[in-house]
């Protein structure tokens, strides 16, 4: 009695762990040269341990459009890049917060609820032209300033790291 139980309940557990290991995906590898990385809590990767994106394969998840003033440029510049919520969706990503690293090693917390509440962006274009490392690119985490002008703090503004190069999800 006693083994047919706990055959019946490793038989359970085993049936309710399947959907998760067949959801799992092996992305294609970038054909350019990377320039973001995922890692941590990803499901869906490129070599079975993270998830690497040229800049085609970001433009390929989709494109989203900020207008807005930032505190870095002068005037009201077009940012064009894929929404931060659909490439976590993408890579299969499960976590409360990510952490964004800069190409120079700047470190930003960011809580994954900021993607669902407000449309950030990872910015790959700006006024229409890719962003040179030199001029805070090639990638740039970019909010809404002008659609929530709540975001104008101090706590946002850090939240917008740019240069980067990967993101941790935990």
């Amino acid at each position: 009695m006693l083994l047919r139980c706990l055959t019946r309940w490793i038989g359970a557990v085993l049936l309710l762990a399947l959907p998760i290991a067949v959801q799992a995906q092996t992305l294609p590898a970038p054909a350019g040269n990377p320039i973001l990385e995922l890692s941590g809590n990803v499901k869906n990767t490129t070599d079975g341990k993270v998830a690497k994106f040229d800049l085609a394969a970001l433009e390929a998840l989709g494109k989203k459009t900020i207008r807005t003033q930032t505190k870095w440029t002068e005037g009201t510049i077009t940012f064009e890049g894929v929404l931060m919520r659909d490439l976590l969706k993408h890579v299969g990503a499960s976590g409360t917060e990510i952490t964004a690293v800069a190409l120079n090693d700047y470190k930003v917390k960011i809580p994954t609820a900021d993607f669902d509440k407000f449309d950030v962006i990872l910015a790959y274009r700006r006024d229409g032209r890719a962003m040179p490392v030199r001029d805070k690119g090639p990638l740039w985490i970019m909010y809404p300033f002008d659609d929530n002008p709540s975001l104008k703090t101090d706590l946002y503004f850090a939240r917008c790291a740019w240069q980067l190069k990967a993101i941790e999800i935990r």
